[in-house]
């Protein structure tokens, strides 16, 4: 909700000083196995029968229910004003689709998360996965009452979906950060080579 809303306020500001919407364009990321990794875990250590029925299941029916946001946001009339100016909606991104867990199915985080105005970072072995034995067919608002009862069963195990995200946020950040650092240093030291 706040990117979709830090997307739309952008876009409004840039109407105002009399820019174009028509070449912006804007995907909201979610790493979506690692939320199962992270959730799993915790269910793992609280060892019920019911926690163990929610294994594998918390990712995608948060994906599910962020599409329905999606599909929300971007039918009011806050955004139809801005489609009309050529404003291009921001689409849900889905990253980190290959599957941890190899008691999951290698294909779940594309088979369940297929829908319009979607993307998918597919990565290579899922996609050769996908293309031998997965299911294109539009699933990502399919089961929708199910991920609701997978996000109450979560809390009613005394699991923070919100924690979970919170420190996947954190965690991601860091390890882009990193990343970033560390692409520049090599930058700069070729750099210095490329002088010398």
């Amino acid at each position: 909700a706040e990117v979709m809303e830090a997307y739309i306020s952008g876009l409004e500001d840039r109407l105002a000083a009399g820019n174009d919407l028509g070449h912006v364009a804007s995907v909201a990321s979610f790493f979506v196995s690692r939320i199962d990794s992270k959730i799993d875990k915790w269910l793992d250590e609280e060892g019920s029968e019911a926690a163990q029925a929610l294994k594998g299941q918390t990712a995608v029916a948060n994906a599910k229910l962020a599409y329905q946001l999606f599909l929300k946001t971007f039918a009011n009339e806050r955004f139809a004003a801005l489609a009309e100016k050529g404003a291009n909606k921001q689409r849900p991104l889905w990253a980190s689709t290959s599957t941890k867990d190899p008691a999951y199915s290698d294909v779940l985080y594309v088979d369940e998360l297929i829908g319009t105005n979607t993307v998918n970072t597919i990565p290579p072995k899922t996609l050769t996965a996908f293309l031998d034995h997965g299911t294109a067919a539009l699933t990502i608002e399919q089961g929708l009452e199910a991920a609701k009862l997978t996000l109450d069963g979560l809390e009613a195990q005394g699991i923070s979906l919100q924690k979970a995200t919170a420190e996947l946020e954190d965690e991601g950040v860091a390890a882009f950060s990193k990343a970033i650092h560390a692409l520049l240093d090599t930058i700069e030291e070729r750099r210095q080579q490329f002088v010398s």
